[in-house]
């Protein structure tokens, strides 16, 4: 009887000992260079950007999520939360009446004024701004850690930088050396957005032995002309805009008013799958160094 209660009352020093521990302050360094601070872990989160949902997810808390922005459709859970703005413009009213415990936020995607109302208003705000492929996984050690589960957010991020290292490698290796391609990178066609070197998706071109044409502009997603296009010389154009499929991508570049950017091979990849800072990306670098691979067998680099 004795070793039963001793039992009893040494699994209730655990117990509180686990409970205090999960209670107990966490700091949490942004993409802003602020250092967030919460009293306990987060339980009631709310996502202003479609790709911080994701990976609040992904990192094995997205029970946490109370509320999300519009355009957060991944994954399917997502689309059952109420929405609260987007990009342009967040509720503030709603996201106040929800009374989160954290609002997870995008530097370069969400308003600076919206950011900065709901830190006046006594909301804690974490806000991200990844621009390599390594910063996903510490997006999702950060997030989870902020919501007090930092097995999940490690066993999450583990499993991200594996995938990424196994694409990394197979680069790598002497038997895989890959020639450079020149590539432009599409967003938007209309007007015609492309990428910086500083931009995520700049990185995934050069994982995949790509050349980015506009790698050095100082704008993170400029606006360029189809005569700038034409005068760094791509050997491939890659990208999405508004184009629903491969067909459809491939005509719009064939129909160019400029007769020689239509004999430049374009290849469609699905926006989400690259254009959104998540695990997902994995799908696009795929893709994308599917396309490099397969333009470096063509005629166009063996005549270079």
């Amino acid at each position: 009887m004795r070793r039963k209660a001793a039992q009893i009352v040494l699994c209730g020093f655990f117990v509180r000992a686990c409970l205090s521990a999960s209670a107990a302050p966490i700091e949490v360094r942004d993409d802003r260079g602020k250092t967030l601070r919460l009293a306990a872990p987060a339980v009631r989160m709310v996502s202003i950007s479609p790709h911080l949902t994701e990976i609040a997810f992904a990192a094995g808390v997205g029970a946490r999520l109370i509320a999300v922005s519009e355009y957060s459709d991944y994954p399917p859970e997502a689309m059952r939360l109420p929405r609260v703005g987007d990009g342009a413009r967040v509720d503030l009213e709603r996201i106040l009446l929800l009374k989160p415990d954290l609002v997870l936020a995008w530097k370069s995607g969400n308003q600076a004024g919206d950011i900065e109302r709901l830190e006046r208003l006594g909301i804690a705000v974490w806000v991200s701004e990844p621009s390599r492929l390594a910063d996903i996984a510490r997006l999702m050690r950060d997030t989870a850690r902020l919501a007090g589960d930092s097995i999940a957010g490690e066993r999450a991020a583990g499993s991200f930088e594996r995938e990424l290292s196994q694409l990394r490698e197979r680069g790598d290796s002497p038997a895989q050396v890959r020639q450079p391609v020149r590539v432009f990178y599409e967003i938007w066609h209309q007007p015609l957005l492309t990428v910086s070197g500083a931009h995520m998706i700049s990185d995934a071109i050069r994982l995949c032995g790509g050349v980015n044409v506009f790698d050095a502009l100082p704008v993170l997603t400029p606006s360029v002309s189809l005569e700038a296009v034409l005068a760094v010389h791509p050997d491939v154009v890659l990208g999405g805009g508004s184009a629903n499929g491969e067909a459809a991508f491939r005509s719009r570049w064939a129909r160019m008013p400029l007769p020689a950017l239509r004999s430049i091979a374009a290849h469609y990849i699905a926006p989400d799958s690259i254009q959104r800072q998540s695990p997902r990306i994995l799908e696009g670098l795929r893709a994308i160094c599917a396309r490099l691979d397969a333009v470096r067998s063509g005629p166009s680099l063996a005549n270079r």
